[in-house]
């Protein structure tokens, strides 16, 4: 579990054989959970000055993998004990989005990130929303996505400010969102024994 709030813009050494190699300040233990863009990840390797993570077909079938290079942020997972000052982020990218459009502000940034169709039920207007693993909050619902404002200590410590128009993001909905869509949808749909009796008025 993470708080989606970055803890580091780490750099990537390399990316190959499924595994992503990163310098980084961080020391963490082997098997521990980093999410990278957002995405939770274990440790498989660590060295002076870094650590490897490794990433299933699973994995790299829902993420923006060309993002792996250059520099990207990192977070340690939760300890029980933390304060949540962004939201529950479970590392689990839901969808890819795209940035459609930056507007500058005085004080901030508005981004308009466009969603696939799936995602839409899953967004709320002042919901959370983490993007690339930063916990933001929706100010704007769209047709086919959402506007986020950044604002300049999102933008301090986070790689926003060179994001640009076109770049795909790393997208997971909030946590108790996915839940409650899940539960209606099951609910919606007829028990075996509710199948049973309707037939058997026939």
């Amino acid at each position: 579990m993470f708080n989606g709030l970055i803890r580091e813009i780490a750099e990537v050494i390399s990316y190959q054989d499924n595994k992503l190699t990163l310098k980084a300040k961080h020391v963490p233990n082997l098997g521990d959970s980093i999410a990278v863009n957002g995405a939770c990840l274990s440790v498989v390797d660590i060295f002076s000055g870094g650590f490897s993570v490794e990433l299933s077909a699973e994995t790299r079938s829902h993420i923006a993998v060309e993002n792996l290079k250059g520099e990207v942020h990192i977070e340690p997972a939760m300890r029980l004990s933390d304060r949540v000052d962004g939201h529950l982020v479970q590392g689990h990218i839901d969808a890819i989005g795209t940035i459609d459009k930056i507007t500058k502000h005085e004080n901030g940034v508005d981004f308009y990130i466009n969603l696939p169709n799936s995602m839409m039920p899953l967004m709320a207007n002042k919901g959370s929303i983490c993007v690339e693993g930063v916990s933001l909050t929706i100010n704007e619902m769209l047709k086919n996505g959402v506007r986020l404002t950044v604002i300049p200590i999102t933008f301090q410590d986070s790689l926003f400010g060179k994001f640009k128009v076109g770049r795909r993001v790393n997208i997971e909905s909030d946590l108790l969102a996915r839940y409650i869509a899940h539960q209606l949808n099951f609910k919606s749909k007829p028990s075996w024994d509710e199948i049973d009796h309707i037939a058997s008025l026939y």
